[in-house]
């Protein structure tokens, strides 16, 4: 029998902006987090992602690769942003040509357990814990549901 190969986790190679929070256990490399913004523990932020000011990254969130998060953002505990839609039939395997980025706009409020796939999320927009977003959103409300509707304009 052979010994694994273990890798801690940590963070590394990471872009921080003014007074940003990281709690310990977490797992961030190769981003960049701007100012003032809070993540917390038992979170992996992978490399290319970016995170915008003043946000808050909830823990148990995973944010993979080619993530973008505007300011003033709200991701709840336990969300997972997916950039594999399996395209060609199963997991890409490496292929990275096969993923697909996804684009958050500011003050974006994402519920607990929400699950993003690849999209464009609109400025101002309100995701309910435990919606799965498989479409691009382009006008603010609250969106819940599997897959997510709009469900409630918000004031503009």
């Amino acid at each position: 029998m052979s010994e694994p190969t273990i890798k801690a986790a940590g963070i590394i190679n990471v872009r921080f902006g003014e007074g940003v929070t990281v709690v310990q256990p977490a797992n961030v490399y190769g981003c960049t987090i701007g100012d003032g913004t809070f993540v917390g523990p038992f979170t992996e932020i992978q490399k290319d992602v970016a995170i915008g000011k003043r946000c808050r990254v909830q823990s148990h969130t995973f944010i993979c690769e080619l993530v973008t998060i505007g300011d003033d953002c709200f991701v709840g505990h336990g969300v997972m942003f997916v950039n594999d839609r399996f395209a060609a039939g199963g997991p890409a395997r490496g292929r990275k040509e096969l993923w697909q980025p996804t684009t958050i706009g500011d003050r974006v409020s994402i519920g607990s357990n929400a699950t993003i796939m690849p999209v464009r999320i609109a400025s101002g927009t309100v995701i309910g814990a435990g919606a799965v977003v498989t479409k691009d959103i382009d006008l603010a409300g609250v969106y819940a549901g599997n897959p997510a509707r709009r469900i409630k304009e918000l004031p503009t």
